[in-house]
């Protein structure tokens, strides 16, 4: 089993900036692929970053690329997600996830609970 916790949100204005982290425990972290998701009002989850054990490969979605960067530190059982140049459709409830392969929600075994971020224009 795999707890994962996030923090790091809140409200920013548009073309702010945002660090989210999530703390892994009760597993090895570095076994594992992460994922970033979000889900914003009214819309189903969606992908956002997800990145291998070591750290090096990492893909995004395209609504992100080149403005968030997802990087993970091993030693600290820590995922991050590094936002800029925030805009106001990046408004969403943001979730870690662990055990995935890739882009799909449903592949990924473990969850946190998610922290909110809203971008106010």
């Amino acid at each position: 089993q795999l707890q994962l916790v996030e923090s790091g949100g809140g409200l920013v204005q548009a073309g702010g900036s945002l660090r989210l982290s999530c703390v892994a425990s009760g597993s090895t972290f570095r076994s594992y692929r992460m994922g970033w998701f979000r889900q914003g009002p009214g819309k189903e989850r969606e992908f956002v970053a997800t990145i291998d054990w070591s750290g090096t490969s990492i893909d995004y979605a395209h609504s992100v690329n080149g403005r968030f960067t997802a990087s993970r530190d091993n030693d600290k059982n820590t995922l991050y997600l590094q936002m800029n140049t925030l805009k106001p459709e990046d408004t969403a409830d943001y979730y870690c996830a662990a055990g995935g392969l890739g882009s799909l929600p449903h592949e990924y075994y473990y969850w946190g609970q998610g922290t909110q971020v809203t971008v106010s224009s």
